[in-house]
């Protein structure tokens, strides 16, 4: 199934109020988190909460992840177990940085007898996993991992690699492009990581910008108000669909049946071009089913 992954909003599970308000946001995913934006002392608070939350249900068709704390934490066997129960639509673990990782959480997940519908989420934000990031991919071609992609973590990175956060994003590139290949190459999804500069709209529309370009399937965020314009940036333009649904079109006329390539108003058009043009068209036709709830 293809799910748009556009905008996923990070929301602190120790915020009742943020988390009912969640149900009525249009981002194409929640991350209800116990992580960074929880406090120790507010940790089984949040959890509990979060598992309310989702016990309530309303969030539609919108994607629920939970952020747990990292496995080396002394609240992540709290946090799975809590997930386990609750049953979101998967977990995203911090600070994944093995297959050994990948498959401790795994193993945990069966142990708690979670649904096999909870998939599992990696954020890649050590040096380590960046450059094992070809190796956790693979790592998703069993089952028991649960693997269904990644999420960038550029602030963490940033803070161990001593790599500068500077606008365009330049020396980070080469690490971001690794990891992209990494989730093509194993058929994993992966996500760009949130902007910081709530106030810079126009510097946060360029990364987004950028993050399609690179091949994100969608971005991170961590307020509500940059929730349109990640979403309008990272829907396929009108235009793009009205072509991919013509090329689709031509190729499946009878006398295109057989032939690689076509030409299609004064240009060469191969299946490839309609491999792309299908997934084109299923994200678009996803984000309209997301719109009518």
């Amino acid at each position: 199934m293809t799910r748009p992954r556009r905008s996923h909003l990070f929301m602190p599970g120790s915020n009742p109020r943020a988390l009912e308000k969640a149900r009525n946001l249009p981002a194409d995913g929640l991350i209800l988190d116990l992580e960074d934006s929880v406090a120790p002392e507010a940790k089984a608070a949040a959890r509990d909460g979060i598992a309310a939350a989702i016990a309530a249900k309303g969030f539609a068709r919108r994607e629920i992840l939970i952020r747990t704390n990292g496995l080396d934490s002394p609240w992540w066997a709290d946090d799975v177990a809590m997930a386990a129960k609750a049953s979101p639509d998967g977990i995203l673990v911090p600070k994944v940085s093995s297959v050994e990782d990948l498959e401790v959480i795994g193993r945990k997940l069966a142990e708690l007898g979670a649904a096999p519908t909870v998939k599992v989420w990696a954020m890649i934000e050590t040096a380590r996993a960046v450059l094992h990031a070809e190796e956790l991919a693979a790592a998703g071609r069993d089952p028991s991992s649960r693997l269904s992609g990644f999420v960038f973590g550029p602030n963490d990175i940033s803070r161990e690699t001593r790599i500068r956060m500077l606008p365009g994003r330049a020396a980070m590139i080469p690490m971001i492009t690794h990891c992209i290949l990494a989730t093509r190459a194993h058929g994993l999804e992966i996500l760009d990581g949130p902007y910081s500069d709530i106030a810079n709209s126009d510097g946060f529309a360029t990364e987004c910008a950028q993050g399609r370009d690179l091949g994100f399937d969608g971005k991170t965020l961590i307020h509500p108000s940059q929730i349109d314009a990640c979403n309008a940036i990272f829907t396929p333009p009108e235009e793009e669909v009205a072509r991919a649904r013509k090329i689709i079109a031509a190729f499946e006329l009878p006398e295109n049946a057989s032939r690689g390539a076509i030409r299609l108003d004064g240009a060469m058009v191969e299946r490839l071009h309609a491999d792309m043009a299908r997934r084109t068209i299923a994200i678009a036709d996803a984000i309209a089913a997301m719109a009518k709830g």
